[in-house]
């Protein structure tokens, strides 16, 4: 019979707390420091708050930045906007799949296939021409795609999912 030495037993139970606790570090998401402008809930992988995931406007700027130029029906001429794509979003939620309910401020709530999040195409604005969008101003976010880019996005379908002052994502599965 092999003995193995005692501490060797205690340096694997030391490891597997270091791992376990940085793959619990590395599951969770930073609280929101200010207002919180966007709740995404349901079949996601990293949370914050219980079993959601609340954001900030920093902290959607801290994730990977898109820009995008079109115009559309609801404003005059080209605008300018940035934002993160819906689909980097869910991607860093750990979300794979599934339907997207959004919903408004104002309690208006459409359902975004999980493809125009995969395909890039949906770009979940917070400025406007260079500076954040107010309540007023169909802010703080804006679901936009790019309409001037196809035809394909200038239809009532498209229309309809450009959802403004979102604040809350249900992810169903």
């Amino acid at each position: 019979m092999i003995r193995q030495p005692h501490y060797l037993f205690g340096l694997l139970s030391v490891f597997w707390v270091v791992i376990s606790t940085t793959i619990l570090v590395a599951d969770t998401l930073p609280a929101p420091s200010g207002q919180v402008v966007l709740t995404v809930s349901g079949e996601i992988q990293l949370t914050n708050v219980g079993d959601t995931a609340e954001f900030d406007l920093d902290m959607l700027r801290d994730l990977e930045r898109t820009e995008l130029e079109t115009t559309t029906i609801w404003t005059e001429g080209l605008q300018h906007f940035a934002g993160i794509k819906l689909g980097t979003l869910l991607k860093h939620l750990g979300v794979e799949d599934g339907i997207i309910n959004a919903s408004a401020l104002n309690e208006y709530f459409i359902d975004i296939p999980f493809e125009d999040a995969d395909t890039g195409a949906a770009l979940i604005a917070y400025e406007r021409n260079g500076a954040p969008m107010s309540v007023r101003d169909k802010g703080p976010l804006w679901v936009i795609f790019p309409y001037d880019q196809s035809a394909h996005y200038r239809s009532e379908v498209y229309f309809a999912r450009s959802i403004w002052q979102m604040d809350r994502i249900e992810i169903e599965r």
